[in-house]
C-alpha cells in the first residue's frame, strides 16, 4: 500500500542480532542505547522541551530525528494548562468512576483542583484509582468489559497520551490507523480499498486477536516503552494505572495482565505494543519473506493483510501465530480465516468450480468482491448486517422510553441519530443499506407515537409527512475510497 510503504522508509532498519540463533525482532527488543543518546546528561538545551524550541516542538523533533533517542525529561511537560485543556476534553456526560466524582462537579473550584492535582503528580504524592468494571453488549450479543477511570486519572491519562504522541506519532508506522490524532476509521478504510485495487490482492486474512486487551503482557509493554521513555516519573505513573485494578460489585481484584479497556491512557498504551510485537515485524515480514505483493491496514487490534500468493499468505499467517505466543496473544481460532478475495477471486472460483468468493467484516462494513455495471471490479462495502440490528434495537428501545415527549424533541433526537449513521455508513455502494435504515426508523417512530394512547389517530401519510419532517434523506457522504486515499497521500 503506498502509505504503508512510505511509512516503512521512515523506521530504522532492523540490527541483525550478535547471536546466531537468537530472533532479530527479540534482539532489537532488548536494543542498547544509542551513543550520545538523551538518557545520558545533557547540555542546557539539549534536553526535550528546553531551549530553543518550545513545548513539545523540541521532543517531535528529537523523536523525528533520532529514532534511538530516550527522552530523560516529560513530565514537566504536563502543565496546569494541559490539565485544564485534559479537563475539557473530557466529556461533561462520561460516567463517574468508583470517586463518584462528575464532570460537573469538579468544574467548581476547578483551578484549585487542577493546581493540587498538578502539585500531586510532580511530587509523586498522586495515587490512582481502581477502575469501576462496566459492560457495553456486543454486536454478537456477547458483552464488552470497560474499566471507567476516575476523573482525576481521566484528565491526567489524557494529558500524557498528549505529550507521548509526540513521540510515538514520529514512530508509528504508516498502516496503523486505530485511535491516532488525525485518523479515523474511514482513513483505514479508504487504505484498505485502494490497496486492493492498485496491488494485486487475490487473499485476504482476516485476523481476530483473542481478548487483546485483557491479555497485553505488562512486563513487556513497560519494556517497549523504555525504549523511548527513560522518564522515569512517567513510567511510574504508567505502572500506576496498570496495577490500579478494577472494583466490580464492590469487591476489588488485581489486574496483573492487560490494559482497562475505556481508559484514556488504554489506546496509546495498545497502539505501542502492537508497533512493537506487531507492525515493525509484519513491515520487516514484507521486506525479506514476501514473494509477491502484500498489504497491511491495522485500526487497533483489528487488522487486514492481503497477499498477492497463497504460498505467502500461509507462511505469514504461520509466522504470525509464533509471534504472538512469544507476547501473551493469541489469534481467535474461530474469527480468524484466511479467504480468496480480489479482483480475480470470482473467475478464478469459476474455473475451479467453486462458489462467490467469501466475505470478510472490517470497520462496520461487509466487504465484498462485487462488479460495476460494465463488469469491472468494485469493492463493495455495506453496513455489517448485525451492527444494522443492534442499532435498531437499541433506537427502538430509547423511542419507546422517549415517546411521551414532544414530538419536536422526538423529531431533533432521531434527526441525530439518522444523520451518524449516515455519517459513517453512507459509503458508495451502500445507500441501499442507509435507507433502509431511515425506515426502520420512520417505523419504530411510528409505532412509538401510536402507543402514546389508545385513541391515537396517527396514520401512514402523516408520519410520512413527520418522517420527511425531521429525518435527513439518505444520500452519500463519502466519496470513492480510492480517489480519496489518493488526494490525502
Amino acid at each position: 500500500m503506498h502509505e504503508h510503504e512510505k511509512s516503512d522508509s521512515l523506521v530504522v532498519p532492523a540490527k541483525p542480532p550478535n547471536k546466531v540463533g537468537r530472533p532479530a525482532a527479540e534482539a532489537v527488543e532488548r536494543r542498547g542505547l544509542a551513543e550520545g543518546n538523551t538518557v545520558e546528561p545533557t547540555r542546557p538545551g539539549l534536553r526535550a522541551g528546553l531551549g530553543g524550541k518550545t513545548g513539545l516542538e523540541r521532543v517531535r523533533e528529537v523523536a523525528r530525528k533520532d529514532k534511538e533517542a530516550k527522552f530523560t525529561a516529560l513530565l514537566h511537560h504536563v502543565t496546569v494548562d494541559r490539565l485544564r485543556e485534559a479537563y475539557w476534553a473530557v466529556s461533561p456526560k462520561a460516567a463517574p468512576g468508583v470517586d463518584g466524582a462528575t464532570w460537573g462537579a469538579y468544574g467548581v473550584g476547578l483551578e484549585e483542583r487542577l493546581q493540587d492535582l498538578h502539585r500531586r503528580v510532580h511530587s509523586g504524592a498522586y495515587q490512582a484509582r481502581p477502575s469501576r468494571r462496566a459492560y457495553i453488549p456486543k454486536a454478537d450479543g456477547g458483552q464488552r468489559p470497560l474499566g471507567i477511570a476516575s476523573l482525576e486519572d481521566k484528565i491526567l491519562q489524557r494529558a500524557v497520551v498528549e505529550v507521548l504522541n509526540a513521540i510515538y506519532e514520529e514512530d508509528f508506522l504508516g498502516f496503523s490507523y486505530g485511535f491516532r490524532p488525525g485518523r479515523s476509521p474511514h482513513y483505514a478504510l479508504d487504505a484498505l480499498a485502494a490497496g486492493v485495487y492498485k496491488k494485486k490482492v487475490n487473499w485476504v486474512l482476516d485476523a481476530d486477536i483473542r481478548s487483546f486487551f485483557t491479555q497485553i503482557d505488562q512486563l513487556w509493554l513497560i519494556k517497549f516503552l523504555e525504549h523511548r521513555i527513560a522518564d522515569k516519573r512517567v513510567l511510574r505513573l504508567i505502572r500506576k494505572w496498570l496495577s490500579a485494578g478494577v472494583i466490580e460489585d464492590g469487591k476489588w481484584s488485581e489486574t496483573p495482565e492487560g490494559s482497562p479497556q475505556g481508559a484514556s491512557v488504554s489506546p496509546l498504551l495498545a497502539n505501542v505494543y502492537l508497533h512493537y510485537v506487531f507492525d515493525r515485524w509484519a513491515s520487516r515480514w514484507r521486506k525479506r519473506h514476501a514473494r509477491g505483493d502484500m498489504i497491511v491496514t491495522r485500526f487497533a487490534d483489528d487488522f487486514i493483510v492481503g497477499f498477492e500468493h497463497l504460498g505467502d499468505a500461509k507462511q505469514f499467517l504461520n509466522d504470525l501465530r509464533e509471534r504472538f505466543a512469544k507476547f501473551n496473544l493469541e489469534l481467535h481460532p474461530d474469527k480468524t480465516r484466511l479467504i480468496e478475495f480480489g479482483r480475480y477471486a470470482a473467475r478464478n472460483r469459476k474455473a475451479r468450480g467453486l462458489g462467490k468468493p467469501e466475505t470478510f467484516a472490517f470497520l462496520g462494513f461487509t466487504h465484498i468482491c462485487g462488479r460495476t455495471k460494465t463488469g469491472a471490479f468494485w469493492l463493495r462495502r455495506v453496513t455489517i448486517a448485525k451492527r444494522l440490528r443492534a442499532k435498531l434495537k437499541q433506537v427502538r428501545a430509547e423511542l419507546m422510553r422517549r415517546r411521551h415527549l414532544p414530538i419536536p424533541e422526538q423529531g431533533r433526537w432521531l434527526a441525530s441519530v439518522v444523520r451518524g449513521h449516515a455519517n459513517y455508513y453512507a459509503v458508495p455502494g451502500n445507500l441501499d443499506a442507509v435507507a433502509q435504515f431511515r425506515t426502520q426508523v420512520t417505523r419504530a417512530w411510528f409505532k412509538a407515537l401510536r402507543r402514546r394512547s389508545q385513541r391515537n389517530r396517527l396514520n401512514w401519510a402523516r408520519m410520512g409527512r413527520l418522517a420527511n419532517r425531521w429525518l435527513p434523506p439518505a444520500r452519500n457522504v463519502h466519496p470513492f475510497p480510492e480517489v480519496r486515499f489518493a488526494a490525502r497521500t
